[in-house]
């Protein structure tokens, strides 16, 4: 006889849609408090259901993820409000119920239903979902959480391109120097990210907004007094102008004398790590062919200055490459 009481196993299209309902509830009476029990009740039923869905997407220790019951998982979720209601009252959540909701939603940017990846097709109609995410940097509870899913949100093509568009991008220079270590750190990993993922777009945007960007770049992060944020800034820098996509970028910046002086100083800069990273770009004013008057006066009034510099410049460990580059430099202002 018992067998016939037994409790039917939930689907991933049941796991969804309980959360969502959850999720509805929370929103319908987002003004009860902690301590009400039906509000109690529906969120230790909402941290469950979550955290059913991470085992179906990442699997447990028993099993490995069943690909139909990802797909399953996945249309449902974006059939209808789930990611919205979910990034909304994320703040409301436990500790432990974030973490779980946020490798959910990382982990549904990467599903594909039939060769599709739904979640971009749901952001693209859903772009205030990424401004909701850019502005958690100014919270402290829930900034980690919205950077890590803001992140996996810029995997996509087109979500990257509308925050890079967006009035947002001038937020991340505050972000990146927010006095909270982590978040700071995070945020400076989600610009990263937005300036060398999508080669082809960063490249039209970086030249679509070279003026107000490199300016804000230049004073604010190359100029900084913070070492970690300096020396996070000169390494982007390198890996943005040393990218084939953005080479008609990179000739305009070492075309600049004030960018040039910029340079320089930070090759003087007590920190052996940031006079590498500044090295890495100054080699590209070096070896323009076509360098402006005002920067060849530059590097002729100081050539003394910089072939004593780097007749001394040398790193710890022994790299072929970074002594030719070194060769080079040195012949290229010896020549001057």
């Amino acid at each position: 006889m018992k067998g016939l009481f037994k409790t039917k196993p939930r689907t991933p299209v049941d796991i969804v849609r309980q959360t969502r309902e959850c999720l509805v509830h929370l929103d319908l009476h987002s003004g009860s408090r902690s301590g009400d029990a039906k509000r109690d009740e529906k969120m230790t039923e909402l941290s469950k259901n979550i955290r059913d869905m991470k085992s179906i997407l990442y699997g447990n220790g028993e099993s490995e993820p069943v690909t139909e019951a990802c797909v399953q998982l996945t249309q449902e979720f974006f059939r209808e409000n789930t990611l919205r209601l979910l990034i909304i009252h994320l703040p409301k959540l436990n500790l432990e119920t974030r973490k779980d909701a946020t490798q959910v939603v990382a982990n549904l940017q990467r599903q594909q239903v039939s060769s599709k990846i739904v979640a971009s097709e749901y952001l693209e109609s859903n772009k205030d979902l990424l401004d909701i995410l850019i502005l958690g940097y100014e919270n402290m509870d829930i900034a980690l959480h919205y950077g890590a899913m803001l992140r996996e949100c810029i995997r996509h093509q087109s979500i990257a391109r509308y925050v890079l568009e967006s009035e947002h991008m001038k937020k991340f220079f505050d972000y990146i120097q927010l006095p909270n270590f982590d978040i700071a750190s995070d945020a400076s990993a989600t610009f990263k990210e937005l300036l060398t993922r999508h080669k082809a777009t960063v490249a039209e945007f970086l030249s679509n907004n070279y003026d107000w960007f490199f300016e804000e770049f230049n004073s604010r992060l190359l100029s900084s007094t913070n070492y970690i944020t300096k020396r996070q800034a000169i390494k982007l820098l390198g890996d943005m102008l040393l990218d084939r996509s953005n080479v008609a970028v990179m000739m305009r910046y070492v075309s600049s004398k004030d960018n040039l002086m910029i340079l320089m100083n930070l090759l003087r800069d007590s920190s052996k790590n940031i006079q590498i990273e500044a090295f890495h770009v100054f080699k590209l004013f070096a070896a323009n062919k076509n360098k402006p008057p005002e920067v060849v006066n530059i590097l002729v009034t100081n050539r003394n200055k910089l072939l004593r510099f780097f007749a001394g410049f040398k790193i710890d460990k022994e790299d072929e490459q970074f002594e030719a580059d070194k060769e080079h430099v040195i012949k290229e202002i010896s020549a001057l």
